[in-house]
């Protein structure tokens, strides 16, 4: 399994799409290996690209200012802090750098989903609902925003259509609480955000075939293969 906590992915159509942003102190490749050792085969679509990014090394404040390769920078590991704003919106630049990359060769926002897993989760919620709001959607497993975060903030302002929410949580999580995440859903649907939470019970903070089934299933469903145009 991977270390510590952490990945993100995200998906573009190419027809559609996807990309994903690995765990902590591990590698793009290693969150696609770490998938297709529970599936016992890559997570692939025969319309869908899938692109797993590296996260750049940093200083990691939960591991004592070690480097480790995290999309953003956390005081600590909870709920009730303040988020490290100033990291995570640097991140979300250079990942909108590969949203842009995927646009430029034809790919439609609304043809793009993005998520990941932990802290992947909350790279991309903040990424999508903060910065991106024509994303098809976005999924967020074993992850949380902060009571205060700055994607509430953000919401609380909006007036236009937001991408759907795919979540997933174990409920014998000890490192990021499903009480956590529950509260997240609850908050985004408050705000606007059609969200869905599938509760896996015994399950800690991991994933498993079954519900990365359910995301393959959901991921169809959001970037379905186009119908050709009648008059073609």
């Amino acid at each position: 399994m991977l270390s510590t906590e952490e990945f993100i992915l995200f998906l573009a159509l190419e027809s559609a799409g996807v990309l994903a942003i690995a765990c902590i102190g591990d590698t793009g490749q290693g969150a696609r290996a770490w998938i297709k050792q529970i599936l016992n085969q890559d997570m692939a679509f025969q319309h869908i690209k899938v692109i797993y990014p590296t996260a750049p090394a940093r200083p990691y404040t939960p591991m004592k200012g070690a480097f480790s390769n995290v999309w953003f920078d956390r005081y600590k590991i909870c709920n009730d802090c303040p988020e490290h704003i100033e990291s995570i919106d640097s991140m979300c630049q250079g990942l909108t750098d590969l949203i842009n990359d995927e646009v430029k060769n034809g790919i439609a926002k609304n043809r793009i989903l993005i998520g990941g897993f932990s802290m992947g989760g909350g790279m991309a919620m903040h990424l999508a609902f903060r910065f991106h709001q024509d994303l098809a959607g976005v999924f967020a497993l074993s992850s949380f925003l902060n009571k205060d975060s700055a994607v509430y903030q953000a919401l609380k302002r909006n007036e236009s259509a937001l991408p759907e929410l795919f979540q997933c949580h174990g409920t014998a999580d000890d490192l990021v609480l499903y009480s956590w995440g529950e509260e997240t859903n609850k908050m985004l649907k408050s705000l606007g955000v059609s969200t869905s939470l599938h509760t896996f019970p015994n399950l800690n903070h991991e994933l498993n075939r079954t519900e990365i089934e359910k995301l393959k299933s959901w991921i169809v469903k959001k970037l379905p293969v186009e119908a050709p145009k009648a008059n073609e």
